[in-house]
């Protein structure tokens, strides 16, 4: 293991990234150095994820596979060479409870399992809406961990809730905690008070001893245990680190920005768009616009709403497949797609009907009958309709968080797996009206490896110095907008309201960062 100290020229760490999605994991190892510049990452692992339909009927993760498959990595990594730090993100809001000695009670359920049907309308009822956003700054989301812990009925022989991120960490390490970004996703915690909201899980009748220690990115978590050096190969004095382990939170370390005007899409089965602010926005205004305020790194924060993305497209070609349609792969998809026009026909992306697996196409069929628009009649039309909506839903996103703190972006930033999807870019750029800069595709997995380098004692000492490695190491695209795109045209057949009123019509106050955008 490299050791640790101040910086140093030529000085070189090597890190391992374990970045995991909803519908695949992933394990990097990276090379971090800013003298010279080097930012190498390699794949060493990938394997397939996604939640498992129990017996009971519960849709759950199969967690003891995710974390058999996270030492198979680490132990091809440790075998790739030494490894001098390890850091975890995934994805937000799911998490494993442990009983007093230790024990996991039962696989991590899944944020798409029914459990929570109706459970976010009582809570509301109970609580108040304005109540819950002024506490949290967090999306109404039927899922989010407060809305499962009220439906959880396991929690009198639990002793510890973790996060998945924090759940591995304990695995590796044997150390209890809560990364701070992620924590900041669940509902359970204050935007002003940067701590866990007890007394809102005290009117819940939640226990709040549930809730582990804070971590902040950056944080050792612990070395590795003598029984996981084992089983890897890896010397035990290596140390897990905490980065921005809510995937998005290291995705947007990993944005690539010049400066501060910008906008974000984390694109990929779902995708964040938002801003990156210095304080939370939590006016009345973002509130009924539905936006998030989740924690970044280095005391940011991510104004940000929830799109669906692009699972709807991902569980299409899944369908078409398992239904034996031909020319269904993404590339004979996307190929037809791009050589229809835009804007046909577009749908809520967002439609909670689209939330779950099996028979995606059939349901966005039923959606455009619905709204009675022209019903696709083709794979291709499928997809070029799907695209489209959701290139609308980040055009409606940006201009809204733009609206709610004030600020006018100058170009829009995707990054994730959506950036290798050309068309999606363009028809992004053209609705939002900026250019799109895409890449890199592994942005979290570039967050997180950054973060631990600065950790270990690499000159990064601010997010931009960052960003400003990742211009001079990556791969990036610029895609500038169609002028004569109309998509005014677009966002006006999908009618509905606007999410958040404009500068001449303010309402019920100043939506931007005003007397009730900031913290006390």
């Amino acid at each position: 293991m490299t050791s640790g100290g101040g910086p140093a020229a030529g000085r070189v760490v090597r890190v391992v990234a374990v970045d995991l999605g909803a519908t695949s994991g992933r394990v990097m190892v990276a090379r971090v150095s800013v003298d010279p510049d080097l930012l190498e990452l390699d794949e060493v692992h990938r394997f397939p994820n996604g939640a498992v339909r129990h017996q009971d009927g519960a849709l759950r993760w199969d967690i003891a596979r995710i974390r058999r498959e996270v030492l198979v990595g680490l132990g091809l990594a440790a075998a790739s060479g030494p490894v001098d730090g390890i850091g975890i993100d995934s994805w937000a809001i799911d998490y494993g409870l442990l009983d007093a000695s230790g024990e996991l009670l039962g696989d991590p359920f899944s944020h798409r399992d029914a459990r929570t049907d109706g459970v976010l309308e009582r809570v509301t009822a109970e609580i108040g809406e304005r109540v819950l956003y002024a506490e949290t700054g967090l999306q109404q989301l039927p899922f989010n961990t407060l809305y499962q812990l009220v439906a959880d009925d396991s929690l009198d022989s639990a002793s510890t809730l973790l996060l998945i991120p924090d759940l591995l960490g304990f695995w590796l390490t044997g150390e209890v905690g809560a990364e701070r970004t992620n924590a900041s996703t669940t509902q359970l915690y204050g935007a002003c008070s940067h701590a866990w909201s007890t007394g809102l899980l005290e009117q819940l009748d939640l226990p709040t001893a549930l809730l582990p220690p804070l971590r902040d990115p950056g944080d050792v978590v612990g070395t590795l245990l003598p029984e996981v050096a084992a089983a890897t190969g890896l010397d035990t004095v290596v140390p897990v680190i905490a980065v921005g382990s809510h995937d998005t939170a290291s995705a947007v370390v990993g944005v690539p920005a010049a400066d501060d005007r910008f906008a974000y899409v984390s694109s990929g089965t779902w995708s964040l768009v938002g801003l990156e602010l210095p304080a939370p926005v939590l006016t009345d205004a973002a509130r009924e616009a539905d936006f998030t305020n989740e924690a970044g790194v280095d005391g940011t924060v991510r104004l940000l709403k929830n799109v669906t993305g692009l699972w709807v497209l991902s569980e299409c070609l899944r369908q078409w497949a398992d239904d034996g349609v031909p020319d269904t792969d993404l590339t004979s998809v996307l190929r037809g797609a791009a050589a229809l026009p835009a804007g046909r026909a577009v749908i809520d992306i967002n439609d909670r009907r689209l939330l779950a697996p099996d028979g995606m196409p059939a349901r966005v069929l039923s959606l455009v009958a619905e709204a009675g628009l022209p019903v696709p009649d083709s794979p291709a039309s499928v997809a070029r309709l799907v695209l489209d909506s959701l290139a609308l839903a980040y055009r409606r996103c940006v201009r809204t968080a733009s609206a709610l703190a004030g600020i006018d972006p100058t170009v829009v930033h995707v990054v994730g797996g959506g950036s290798e999807n050309a068309l999606l870019c363009q028809l992004t750029a053209d609705a939002c009206g900026l250019p799109v800069v895409a890449g890199p595709k592994e942005a979290a997995a570039l967050g997180n490896v950054l973060v631990q380098a600065r950790a270990l004692g690499i000159d990064l000492p601010a997010v931009a110095d960052m960003r400003a490695l990742l211009r001079r190491t990556q791969s990036l695209t610029r895609f500038e907008p169609d002028v004569d795109a109309d998509w005014d045209r677009v966002e006006a057949s999908l009618g509905g309201r606007r999410d958040v009123q404009s500068d001449s019509d303010p309402g019920s106050g100043d939506p931007g960062l005003g007397e009730l955008g900031r913290c006390e």
